[in-house]
């Protein structure tokens, strides 16, 4: 088939190298090189680079809204477009000039879990299980019928980092297993369940350690690695990005020896944290060093 693939993140690489390897990819959109880093220089996106080594035309238009744009696009006379994690609304004549549609791996059983950060909200609302669907694409926010879709558990320990690259490996193995299959029926999403992943806000990460042990622990699950829970220790903002439910009992920020910290109900146990301008650690190397205090405010 002739494919045109819309991707930008880590997320998106597995797909369109499963894609690049049954297909043929006549272009690879994505966004636009960002300015990152200290000295702020133009960085490709994942997409990008993985589009580069694979030897495939990339394309990243800041809109996809000019005329110039979408003649350019509805040019490439593909079969179907596969978009992944792309980061810009499809109007209406992108969405129309493939002869299959655009299709789209989105990160949750749809409907629940329609928007930007599907994966964060799917643990922060401590669900049982995720997945993936592959949906066929229509003027709304994740509103298309469904054309296929796959199940996983969420484990308790599991952050927003594990369930991402677990996915991410899904959809890909998902989306090629729908090529071939085309054409199929699209099933409508039900009316009821419906939820919005709303966009991650970092005033979503400082920990109040006067809330409940299973909110915390979803907390730094759920916002782990980006942006990351963080408290303060010692003046000092640290970052916790693994942890686990522990039956300690005490005050509410009280600190326990193993980095077992009380919460207003239940304990947490952290397992992995982030000291500011420090690499991830596992507790047990951050404890040989560092002397925590008693409590937390």
């Amino acid at each position: 088939m002739r494919v045109i693939f819309m991707g930008t993140p880590d997320f998106s690489v597995p797909a369109l190298r499963a894609i690049a390897a049954l297909h043929q990819v006549v272009a690879v959109y994505t966004q636009p090189p960002r300015a990152a880093g200290r000295g702020q220089k133009a960085r490709l996106s994942a997409v990008h680079v993985a589009a580069n080594e694979l030897g495939l035309p990339v394309r990243h238009p800041e809109k996809l809204r000019s005329p110039e744009d979408q003649a350019d696009f509805a040019a490439l006379d593909a079969d179907i477009a596969v978009v992944v994690a792309y980061g810009l609304i499809l109007p209406q004549p992108v969405l129309d000039a493939p002869n299959m549609g655009c299709i789209n791996i989105h990160a949750s059983l749809l409907p629940r879990w329609r928007g930007a950060a599907p994966i964060h909200r799917a643990i922060l609302a401590g669900d049982a299980a995720s997945g993936v669907a592959i949906m066929q694409m229509e003027a709304g926010l994740d509103t298309g019928p469904v054309l296929a879709e796959a199940q996983t558990p969420i484990g308790v320990q599991e952050t927003t980092a594990d369930l991402h690259d677990r996915l991410s490996a899904m959809g890909a193995e998902l989306v090629v297993d729908v090529l071939a299959r085309l054409p199929l029926r699209a099933q409508p999403q039900p009316e009821g369940g419906i939820t919005y992943a709303a966009k991650i806000d970092k005033s979503e990460a400082r920990i109040d350690w006067t809330q409940p042990a299973t909110e915390i622990d979803r907390q730094i699950r759920g916002l782990s690695p980006f942006p990351g829970a963080w408290c303060d220790i010692a003046g000092e903002r640290v970052k916790l990005l693994r942890s686990q439910l522990s039956d300690a009992s005490g005050h509410p920020g009280q600190v326990l020896p193993d980095f077992t910290i009380v919460c207003g109900t239940g304990a947490i146990q952290v397992l992995q944290a982030q000291r500011s301008g420090k690499k991830p650690m596992s507790a047990d190397d951050l404890l040989r060093g560092w002397q925590l205090p008693d409590r937390l405010g």
